[in-house]
């Protein structure tokens, strides 16, 4: 059995390497660079104005000016150059001509046949967005494991950049072992429980910007088990199992995962929930068996599988970790560290009541998790304590 804090080590130092793949701009979101880009252009190309108004060749002494032309968003400014005294019609966007040196927009203009005043003083270079103000021709647009936000789609686009080359996001399968599960909707016999943990992990995943090409449940034999992780194996990089790690008579899943040869990296960490924990690794596959109650299956996928799944998409870590002043006092039990569904409050931090392995009621309207570690029996109100932001 290791501890947490060697358990979370054992997930970042056993990861396979990851990948990377060029796609469109357009399916870019949420994707991490894995490379720098480097801009091609200047942003903006030119002198550019931020304004409708007047582009103007300001002078300390002159009042009016007389109107030469006009230009609008995408048209040519290359016949004009303009002398002291003179300005022309502009449109925001549009190029700034030679000889321009400030654009005044058209609320604080006096405008009179051909000639315009100014309402109030124009200092130089107002409303002017300079060449390359934003980025120029060899500059780092973006840096690598810089995250593809919409505005970032949106600056990319203006660069002329239509695809990328990303971190690859792993793809996971989830496999649910037990006799006792019935689907939701059907008729529930005694003794039989729905089964909620495929679909509460599926979306999970989905909510954490990942894929789950296929969910599954098997029966509680040994073939059955081995023979479902193997199919897995083929077409999936991180695959979840769902109960059966334990040490029951119809728990199997431990050894169809040594008969096919998964390499066990840890089993059992030292925690409430979530003790029988098994993580593992096949060729450069992962696999982590997570406890069949469901309020243990979905803390041990914050706190270890998404950790694994943003590290192998180029991110830095998993969850937000955070310090928080407990609001009420917490005693534990026993000597394993916690994970304690909670509710963040601003600056502070509710410890929930229901934190049995198997409550879902309590972890649906939490927004963290509170680490107690396995050396600490009494948190005092006031008390900072760690919390994990839950996405």
């Amino acid at each position: 059995m290791v501890s947490v804090e060697e358990a979370i080590r054992l997930v970042k130092t056993n990861l396979p390497n990851s990948t990377y793949e060029l796609i469109y701009l357009s399916s870019a979101l949420n994707k991490v660079l894995s490379k720098d880009l480097i801009s091609k252009i200047n942003m903006p190309p030119f002198h550019q104005s931020s304004m409708d108004g007047y582009a103007v060749n300001l002078s300390a002494d002159i009042k009016s000016y007389k109107l030469v032309g006009e230009i609008a968003a995408g048209g040519s400014a290359s016949e004009f150059d303009l002398k002291q005294g003179e300005a022309v019609r502009i449109f925001t966007g549009a190029k700034v001509p030679k000889g321009a040196n400030a654009v005044i927009q058209q609320e604080l203009v006096y405008s009179k046949e051909k000639t315009i005043a100014f309402k109030e003083t124009v200092p130089a270079g107002k409303n002017i967005r300079l060449k390359g103000e934003q980025t120029t021709i060899g500059q780092i647009a973006m840096n690598k494991g810089d995250r593809i936000t919409p505005a970032a789609i949106g600056f990319l686009a203006g660069l002329g950049i239509t695809e990328v080359e990303v971190f690859k996001k792993p793809k996971l399968s989830i496999l649910a072992t037990g006799d006792e599960l019935v689907s939701p909707g059907d008729l529930l016999p005694e003794g039989k429980i729905y089964e909620s943990n495929t679909i509460m992990l599926s979306s999970a995943i989905k909510h954490s910007g990942y894929e789950c090409v296929k969910s599954s449940t098997v029966e509680d034999t040994y073939d059955a088990t081995k023979s479902a992780i193997e199919a897995l194996l083929s077409s999936s990089d991180v695959i979840l199992i769902s109960g059966g790690i334990s040490v029951g008579d119809y728990d199997f899943v431990g050894h169809a995962l040594k008969e096919i040869g998964v390499k066990e990296i840890f089993y059992k960490v030292k925690q409430k929930p979530g003790k029988p924990l098994f993580f593992g690794s096949y060729n450069d596959k992962l696999l982590f068996a997570l406890p069949g109650n469901p309020a243990a299956a979905l803390s041990c996928f914050y706190i270890y599988v998404l950790t694994a799944l943003e590290i192998m998409s180029g991110k830095s870590d998993g969850l937000e970790i955070t310090q928080l002043k407990l609001i009420e006092e917490y005693s534990k039990k026993g000597g394993r560290a916690q994970f304690l569904k909670a509710k963040i409050e601003g600056e502070r931090v509710r410890v929930l009541e229901g934190q049995s392995s198997s409550m879902l009621h309590t972890f649906s309207g939490a927004n963290g998790l509170v680490y107690v570690p396995e050396n600490t029996t009494v948190l005092e109100a006031g008390n900072t304590v760690s919390v994990y932001k839950l996405p």
